[in-house]
């Protein structure tokens, strides 16, 4: 054995026992595959070797093997200094620091080059073991590595991104070095071949900023104000729990429809993949927003006919609704005359479920009374759920009798609808009637009784005397 032969045969040893070393320090699994693969190419050259030195019968090819033993020496050399100088080796990542089609191309590239120039007389040896090394990038097409790689270097998107390309649209799970696998949003893995990607014009929905802003389009009746349209609709989004505050939702009226006047409602959210989830409760708000403002989303225009109303019965509806009021011991006392005033200027409300239909703290001027549907009330930052309204119930007394802000949230547990009885209109009728005063205060501080000890709330406020509640109300309605 010579001594540059012995070289070469210690070199790989040696550089089969360093792989070996470093795959016990490593912690990251995929550098540990990737010395795998130089032990793989370092134990070949090895046994290269042994094979030269004790065969003779491979004597007429001796020279081209002990050629190919350098190269897969050499190769084993270029591939565990690049695994070393682009990989973290003591984090617990399972990514690459560069990506690994990158990796590869730096080895084919510097291994080339280093084959050409130390063996320039045995391009057919260097030839084959290059196609054996680059067997595994022309599996598919030339044109897929070259995508991917130009993917990898330019970084369009990284994984975990959601990212539209052509018809696809998902997240982004892997980038490899034949093509690009998106998870979509029902679940579905697809498969892009890099070419496909490098070709495609491509939607990054996760840069630069991770809040990404959505569009609901809606219509209105042209009779409605653009700026009572424009505040209804911040209003129904301010509701929606998924819509950022910052960035600030906006509205924007977009164009003169042929039978209505179009508007943008935009907002942010923090999470593409809720962008379903986000557009449904905003249009749910606006339904439910425009229904209590009376703002009316036109019926489509495509035919013509006519749309026939069901006569209202005024008498029976104010009946009712004086039915309701006479009902509710706090408004027992008024004469039938003074329900009947009060259920004319009430006005009937639609809230959806898990929609506020008041919040602690929050001024307030009027009661509402349950018709059907029901209400969870609920205290205090960790919304303590104190009590359920059915329909008959109400709530909100307080505030139409003295002003005062609401003592609690109130939420709709199913679509419910309310009976708003406004402090204006009350005190009208208060202030027609006032010997009926002392009869309502006696009626609101039993009411206010029966809910401190439901709510058994150590250090609550308790509930104010008759007398000095008649004095609160007297001020708060202007009654002398």
């Amino acid at each position: 054995m010579d001594h540059s032969a012995a070289g070469h045969f210690y070199a790989s040893l040696a550089l089969l026992a360093g792989v070996a070393l470093l795959s016990l320090v490593a912690r990251n699994s995929r550098i540990r595959r990737r010395l795998h693969l130089t032990a793989m190419v370092a134990g070949a050259a090895v046994v290269l070797h042994l094979a030269l030195a004790g065969g003779p019968w491979l004597a007429s090819v001796g020279a081209q093997l002990a050629v190919t033993e350098r190269l897969l020496l050499t190769l084993g050399v270029i591939h565990a200094t690049v695994t070393a100088a682009f990989n973290p080796w003591f984090g617990d990542s399972t990514r690459e620091r560069t990506p690994g089609i990158v990796q590869n191309a730096v080895v084919l590239a510097v291994f080339g080059v280093c084959a050409t120039m130390a063996f320039p007389g045995q391009l057919l040896a260097t030839s084959a073991v290059g196609a054996v090394v680059m067997g595994f990038a022309v599996q598919d097409t030339l044109s897929n590595f070259f995508a991917g790689l130009a993917l990898q270097i330019d970084r369009p998107f990284k994984p975990g991104h959601w990212i539209e390309v052509g018809p696809f649209q998902g997240r982004v799970q892997e980038i490899t070095w034949r093509a690009t696998k998106i998870q979509t949003k029902a679940g579905n893995l697809v498969v892009v071949p890099n070419n496909i990607v490098g070709k495609e014009a491509i939607n990054n929905y996760s840069e630069p900023a991770a809040p990404t802003r959505l569009i609901v389009e809606v219509g209105t009746g042209y009779q409605h104000p653009p700026n009572v349209v424009r505040e209804a609709l911040m209003a129904a989004m301010r509701r929606c729990p998924r819509v950022l505050a910052e960035p600030r939702p906006d509205v924007v009226m977009t164009d003169f429809g042929a039978s209505a006047l179009i508007f943008h409602a935009r907002f942010w959210v923090s999470d593409f993949s809720t962008d379903a989830r986000a557009r449904d409760e905003v249009r749910t708000a606006i339904w439910y927003e425009f229904r209590r403002r009376g703002i009316e989303i036109p019926w489509p225009i495509q035919i013509e006919y006519q749309r026939e109303e069901a006569p209202v019965d005024l008498d029976a509806q104010l009946e009712r609704r004086r039915s309701h009021l006479a009902a509710v011991p706090l408004l027992a006392p008024l004469p039938p005359e003074g329900q009947l005033a009060l259920a004319g200027a009430a006005t009937e409300r639609l809230f959806g479920r898990g929609e506020a239909l008041v919040s602690e703290g929050e001024p307030g001027a009027s009661m509402f009374i349950v018709l059907d549907g029901s209400v969870a009330v609920t205290v205090g930052g960790e919304r303590r759920e104190v009590a359920v309204t059915q329909a008959g119930g109400y709530f909100g007394e307080m505030s139409l009798l003295t002003g005062d802000a609401r003592s609690a949230t109130v939420t709709a547990r199913e679509d419910t609808t309310v009976l708003e009885i406004s402090a204006d209109a009350f005190g009208a009728c208060v202030r027609s009637h006032p010997a009926l005063l002392g009869a309502i205060a006696d009626a609101a501080v039993a009411r206010r009784q029966e809910l401190d000890a439901v709510r058994q709330a150590p250090g609550a406020a308790r509930a104010p005397a008759a007398a000095s509640l008649i004095e609160r109300m007297r001020r708060f309605f202007r009654v002398h």
